[in-house]
Parts: structure tokens; C-alpha cells; sequence
């Protein structure tokens, strides 16, 4: 699977060593790439309006007089164009714009000239985001084979033979299984936490904690077993340590 990039930026020689930086990076992760060269926003927002999709955007904040700004493209991306999933990265000559990001979440801010370490720091913070941002749970029933992305469950229930998932937008879907045997293969590496021998909470929808129970964003309200409280405290500050 290849990475779509974009880079955004008028100074081209700004973009062409950006460029050059990003080919060297994935090839030594011997990763398949794809970069598309842009030198105005409104370019980059008329080409992802035909259809065009990228996982990583590069995006310079200041434009020529009169271009739209990289501010206003973030907001393109994120609201009209509806996409809360690709990483974007603002790159600017001064700190100044912070505050103004808020809202766009950008994956990481770049003060120029921009040095390779750190470009590629940013980049594997991106391949580590979308593992667990973009990787799918699979499941059999009969002779199917069904894909749900990871971050749409909020968790997994077992009733006796049957495994009911619980998505974030109230829909169930049922198939055959063992908990303990797809949170051992699956849930462990996307951070669900075992908390019950009938729950497996998915860390990311969790809204409260407590030593005996867990909250959802859905307050749905779950059980923490008491065989399990240590664990699930240890495994959940790991979590926390993790991601901060």
C-alpha cells in the first residue's frame, strides 16, 4: 500500500528539498510513496474537490497576497471537504499561527528552514497514528470475510458462542467467536482494553475511568471485573504514557 503525500507550498525551493527529504525518508522505510507538488492552496482544494486523496499533507501557512491561506485550506479539508482523517502539517518562518490551528488539529507544526530530522520525525508520528487510525478489524461469517475499521468500535461483547461489536454509531455487528481469542490476535495491538471475560472497551471511546467500571462516549456504562482492576489500571496508564 503506497502513502499519498501532498506538499503545499509557493517557494519552490522550499518544496523541492521537502521533496527530496520525503523520497529519502520512505525509501529507507522501504515504503511506497507518492508526492504531488503543489505551489498554492487553491490548487491543492480544486484537486481534492475532483477526487484527489492524500494521508500526509505538508502545508505552508503564508501564501502571496491575494492566495487563499494554509489556515483556510485546513478548514477546506476539514469541513467542507469533511475529512477528519488525513495528517496535516503546517510549516510557516514564524510561531505566531498557533493558536489559530487549533480547530484544524494538525498532526504536527514546522518552523522553516525545515530540517530533515525533523521532517522525518514527523513523518513516522504519521505511520504511527495510522496504524491504529486507519487499520480494520476482520471477522468471518460463513464464507465471508468482513472489514471494520478499528477506530468505529466502541467494544466488543461476547455472548456465550456469539461476538456482538458495537460501533460508535449505535449499529451491531454479530458473528462467531472467542473473546479472549480475538482480543489476543486483533484488540490487544489497537489498544482495547480486556476488562471483563464479556468486554473488550476500545481505549479511544473510553470517556471515564473508574477502578471498578468504565464509561464509553456513548455512556454506555461497563464492569471492570475484579480479577482484572490491576491490569486494566497498569494497561491503562501505559496507554496514556504512550500517547502523551
Amino acid at each position: 500500500m503506497a502513502i499519498f503525500i501532498a506538499v503545499c507550498d509557493d517557494e519552490i525551493e522550499i518544496s523541492s528539498e521537502l521533496e527530496r527529504y520525503l523520497m529519502d525518508i520512505f525509501s529507507k522505510l522501504n515504503i511506497k510513496y507518492e508526492i504531488d507538488v503543489y505551489y498554492s492552496g487553491f490548487a491543492l482544494c480544486e484537486k481534492m474537490k475532483v477526487g484527489a486523496h492524500y494521508d500526509l499533507i505538508f502545508l505552508d501557512i503564508e501564501f502571496a497576497k491575494g492566495e487563499i491561506n494554509g489556515v483556510e485550506v485546513g478548514k477546506f479539508i476539514r469541513e467542507a471537504h469533511q475529512n477528519d482523517t488525513v495528517s496535516i502539517v503546517y510549516m510557516s518562518w514564524e510561531k505566531r499561527y498557533s493558536l489559530q490551528l487549533h480547530d484544524i488539529q494538525p498532526l504536527n507544526f514546522i518552523i522553516k528552514p525545515m530540517e530533515f530530522e525533523k521532517v522525518e520525525q514527523v513523518v513516522k508520528k504519521h505511520l504511527a497514528r495510522a496504524e491504529i487510525w486507519f487499520s480494520h478489524l476482520t471477522y468471518k461469517f460463513g464464507h465471508d470475510i468482513y472489514k471494520v475499521r478499528v477506530r468505529d468500535i466502541a467494544y466488543v461483547e461476547s455472548q456465550g458462542r456469539k461476538l456482538i461489536l458495537h460501533l460508535a454509531n449505535g449499529v451491531q455487528e454479530v458473528f462467531y467467536g472467542s473473546l479472549k481469542g480475538l482480543y489476543k490476535e486483533q484488540l490487544q495491538r489497537f489498544n482495547f482494553l480486556f476488562i471483563h471475560v464479556a468486554y473488550a472497551v476500545n481505549y479511544d471511546h473510553v470517556k471515564l475511568y473508574r477502578y471498578d467500571e468504565i464509561v464509553l462516549e456513548n455512556n454506555v456504562t461497563l464492569p471492570i471485573s475484579q480479577t482484572r482492576r490491576k491490569a486494566i489500571r497498569d494497561s491503562f496508564s501505559a496507554i496514556n504514557k504512550r500517547r502523551m
